[in-house]
């Protein structure tokens, strides 16, 4: 039977594989954080390579502010550090594809020191991208892209070496790719095609011979995972189920490496049995985001519904027809994803699976509106009967005195809803 590498160097406690939460929402955070305070499990939060770099990437956060950002919040809820575990994911040359290959790459190799230096220990190694100067007419070959990779994976070793002084503390990688790219797919297409079996033992078998070729014997040892295409994927308004007989191939020969399992990306809006099922199929590390805010936005959106109802208009957020006006003065985050009608796009900057509004949360305008809105409902008691109207599961929760009502209690819990479904399913047996 395959045992979890994952689960062995992670100390996952009641769990056999985990959740990759890649959001830098504080409420998505907390709610991570606060559902396994009580339990054995760790945290695992990571960020892009184009949401964090040394530049301060689109949030504004370098490797190590994210850092002291994420900790802030362990500190707020009193959930240990030592059971964050910090990710970077696509560490590559991601940002920089319109520069020549040696200026792009180097600006990657800067990048991973940054992680490495801010205390990130699980670096997902991602060069498949092409460069300025490389031939656009094909696709990156196989062997350029694990060159690279392992050009990084001793930039990491090295940087990781010259700060080391626990023995027990190491890095850890995640080498391949999915497509398209992160984040869920722009285009709507027929269907999404699997990694076939023979990319997978290219993409482990030349990995592995770029690391021995720079001398990196013992940080292969330390690659846990290969990222795949299991088929699962979402777009503005459509998601693509597992369907674990299109694994049958790549799941068999995965077998064949006893230290791998898989890595799911865009995993966002699959069922509790469709994910138990990919833990089952050797999928060890499954990342879910969009639909962590997503749940976050129905919450906040709830609250503005009962703000409506409770509170005076001119003293009202307004927060949903606000922010919409904020995303079409500022369009640079969704307009390239949403290209309907009128009416589609607006129906779409609110509710899509791509969730382009997630974007916009950190907007100071955004803040100040949810500042307001969550000050107006603090002042006054919420009926449970609105609760109940708009909030149906948290009423519950509620009346069983399982959450607060406060507005904040309410958000968490509307994630965790999400999170709860992953945590059911990590807590599979990845050997059955």
């Amino acid at each position: 039977m395959k045992s979890s590498k994952v689960q062995k160097i992670f100390s996952l406690g009641d769990n056999s594989v985990i959740t990759s939460v890649c959001s830098a929402n504080k409420y998505v955070i907390k709610a991570a954080m606060l559902l396994q305070k009580d339990s054995n499990n760790k945290v695992l939060i990571e960020s892009t390579s184009n949401q964090v770099d040394q530049f301060g990437g689109y949030t504004g956060m370098t490797p190590k502010m994210f850092v002291e950002y994420v900790k802030s919040i362990a500190y707020e809820v009193n959930f240990p550090i030592k059971s964050i575990i910090f990710g970077g994911d696509h560490l590559g040359p991601n940002v920089w594809q319109n520069e020549n290959a040696e200026s792009a790459m180097l600006k990657a190799e800067e990048q991973i020191r940054a992680y490495v230096n801010a205390g990130y220990r699980k670096i997902h190694l991602d060069t498949s991208f092409s460069l300025g100067d490389d031939d656009k007419s094909k696709q990156l070959s196989p062997e350029v892209i694990t060159q690279r990779a392992a050009r990084l994976c001793k930039i990491a070793e090295g940087t990781f070496n010259t700060i080391n002084d626990n023995d027990d503390d190491k890095l850890f990688y995640v080498i391949g790719t999915e497509v398209p790219i992160p984040g869920g797919a722009q285009e709507l297409e027929e269907s999404i095609v699997v990694t076939t079996p023979e990319d997978l033992l290219k993409t482990i078998e030349l990995s592995k011979k770029s690391f021995y070729e720079l001398g990196l014997e013992a940080a292969w040892d330390r690659v846990i995972a290969v990222v795949v295409q299991p088929g699962v994927e979402f777009s503005d308004s459509h998601v693509f189920n597992y369907k674990r007989e299109d694994v049958t191939s790549i799941r068999s020969k995965i077998e064949e490496y006893p230290n791998l399992v898989f890595e799911a990306h865009s995993t966002d809006y699959q069922s509790k049995t469709a994910l138990t099922q990919m833990v089952q199929d050797y999928f060890g590390i499954l990342k879910v985001g969009p639909w962590l805010t997503f749940a976050m936005r129905e919450a906040i959106f709830a609250l503005a519904e009962i703000e409506h109802e409770l509170i005076d208009k001119h003293k009202s957020s307004n927060l949903k027809d606000e922010i919409d006006k904020i995303m079409i003065e500022n369009p640079k985050y969704w307009e390239k994803h949403y290209c309907g009608t009128e009416v589609e796009n607006k129906i779409a900057r609110t509710f899509s699976y791509s969730d382009r509004i997630r974007y916009y949360w950190s907007n100071k305008k955004v803040v100040s509106l949810l500042d307001r809105l969550l000050k107006n409902l603090n002042e006054i008691e919420i009926p449970n009967t609105l609760i109940s109207q708009y909030l149906p599961v948290q009423y519950y929760l509620i009346m069983e005195n399982k959450i607060k009502k406060d507005p904040e209690s309410l958000i968490i819990s509307k994630i965790t809803e999400v999170l709860n479904i992953y945590n059911s399913a990590c807590g599979g047996n990845i050997e059955k």
